[in-house]
């Protein structure tokens, strides 16, 4: 699998973090970990399916124990707090946008918090025509660079900049604390009511304050260098975790596999 990752223009840098061109020549299987912003994916070539019901002690994916639900051709996918397993057959080429925090709320007017834990056709938010459009221009692109700009006018098109000052500022104390801040002192910091407060932010960024801390809890134990002591009741406690069985429930929900078996594995993004 090859894997380019560019920045977006000047213009839409405070709502985008990066696109990803996603080639492979070979069918393969990847593990894609929770993220705490939501994204578009246009495949231009190929075929991409999304794998369920797999053999989740080991990932040995096979046709008879699994599901293979094919995905469409554009898709938007709210954030999760599980893997999802992602099946790229032969010669298949995908552009995904990542959106930054809150970011997609400058491009659409419906309750992001609607698409949590799901992936649903992109013509649920835009004309299937405008959508047409672009899907037939990356598949005649010679380049990554046409493809890129073909994304970016698209984006353009939409485009209605808003920003939520208080919400991005608790989106930093929340990743000031790796996660670890109570809902309560986040909405007193707001000036409003927690219920006010967590309405404000799920209509924002797509999910509930409580959803979104844990989604950045567990990646701060997975970027954290002394992850390979693999003492992990001690990395459970720092984590927040009062013993190590919930910890490694919710690890593996998070990874599909449990901290012993994912620290051995670098096959997610």
């Amino acid at each position: 699998m090859n894997m380019a990752v560019y920045l977006p223009t000047e213009q839409l840098r405070p709502f985008i973090k990066t696109y990803r061109i996603i080639e492979s020549q070979d069918e393969l299987v990847n593990r894609v970990l929770p993220e705490t912003s939501l994204a578009i994916a246009f495949r231009y070539k190929g075929q991409v399916n999304y794998i369920t019901d797999y053999a989740a002690d080991n990932f040995q994916i096979t046709r008879n124990s699994s599901v293979i639900q094919s995905l469409p051709v554009a898709a938007i996918s709210g954030l999760r707090t599980s893997v999802r397993l992602i099946n790229y057959l032969k010669d298949t080429a995908t552009i995904i946008i990542i959106f930054k925090e809150g970011g997609a709320s400058a491009f659409f007017k419906d309750p992001l918090h609607e698409l949590f834990g799901k992936s649903v056709t992109l013509d649920n938010f835009i004309s299937v025509q405008k959508i047409s459009i672009v899907e037939e221009q990356l598949a005649e692109a010679n380049h990554n660079d046409q493809r890129i700009a073909i994304i970016e006018d698209f984006l353009l098109s939409l485009y209605n900049p808003k920003t939520d000052k208080l919400i991005s500022n608790a989106i930093q104390k929340i990743y000031s604390t790796n996660g670890l801040i109570q809902m309560k002192t986040l909405a007193d910091h707001s000036c409003s009511s927690q219920d006010a407060f967590e309405k404000r932010f799920r209509k924002f960024i797509g999910t509930s304050p409580k959803q979104f801390s844990s989604i950045v809890r567990m990646k701060s134990v997975i970027s954290n260098p002394e992850r390979q002591i693999q003492n992990f009741t001690e990395t459970a406690f720092k984590a927040g975790y009062f013993d190590q069985s919930h910890f490694n429930k919710d690890f593996k929900r998070f990874t599909g596999l449990s901290p012993t078996d994912f620290f051995k594995s670098s096959t997610y993004w």
